[in-house]
């Protein structure tokens, strides 16, 4: 029974941890940024490791690593190539595939929250499913925002907003209605890919509005990536053969 170290905090984590657990003594590492995050079975730990060093120095007992962190969460994924490296354990990526333009779609790529913000126009209504990390980027703009995330921002937000807590996965009637309540012309968020709020980009398509897609990170060129969870278990079977 080997041991495993999960990155995790996303869907694909905890299905992964669900697959491993009764096969390998599964740890998963949450960063700690939600408050009340959803637990995946087995072993769990929460908050940061220090940096590179912190993460070299948790890893000897362990026999490989899978980071199945954010799309977005690129310094994470690097610390843990570095370490992984260092340390000498075998490292996967689990990444799932981005989200794809269809016809309909109208989609502004950008490649940071900065540059989203510059992409808006003057006096839009705006849909921001950016999480919470950069609203300040929005503070200067004459827009009103909606801003849904999952726990209160402690972050000043843009003058004219209004947060709406919730946690996936959303519902395409809902997500249509919800844009159609607030009057949104654009929606603005992260390439995350994955279903659970992909349906909010099927309503904008729905009603012909624009969507800002902040496109994700590039991968450290090292990295080993897989695109499921059930991939990343196979990854992991076939160290041990």
């Amino acid at each position: 029974m080997s041991r495993v170290l999960i990155l995790g905090g996303t869907g694909d984590a905890r299905r992964l941890a669900s697959l491993l657990i009764g096969g390998h003594d599964v740890v998963s590492s949450l960063a700690g940024r939600v408050r009340s995050p959803l637990l995946p079975p087995g072993e769990v730990r929460i908050g940061g490791f220090g940096g590179v060093d912190g993460l070299a120095a948790y890893l000897p007992g362990f026999d490989a690593v899978i980071d199945a962190t954010h799309p977005f969460a690129a310094r994470m994924t690097a610390h843990a190539v570095e370490a992984c490296a260092r340390v000498g354990v075998p490292l996967a990526v689990l990444r799932r595939p981005g989200w794809d333009e269809e016809p309909g779609d109208r989609w502004v790529r950008v490649p940071s929250v900065a540059d989203a913000a510059e992409a808006l126009s003057p006096g839009q209504r705006v849909f921001l499913t950016t999480g919470v990390r950069g609203l300040d980027a929005f503070a200067g703009g004459d827009q009103w925002f909606l801003i849904r995330c999952v726990d209160p921002p402690s972050v000043p937000l843009p003058p004219r907003s209004s947060v709406l807590l919730a946690r996936g996965p959303f519902a395409y009637a809902d997500e249509l209605a919800l844009l159609r309540e607030h009057s949104i012309d654009v929606v603005v968020t992260k390439d995350s890919g994955g279903r659970a709020t992909y349906p909010k980009l099927e309503a904008a398509r729905t009603l012909g509005l624009p969507v800002v897609m902040i496109t994700r990170p590039v991968l450290p060129p090292s990295a080993s990536t897989v695109g499921t969870p059930e991939a990343a278990a196979r990854w992991l079977e076939s160290q041990a053969g």
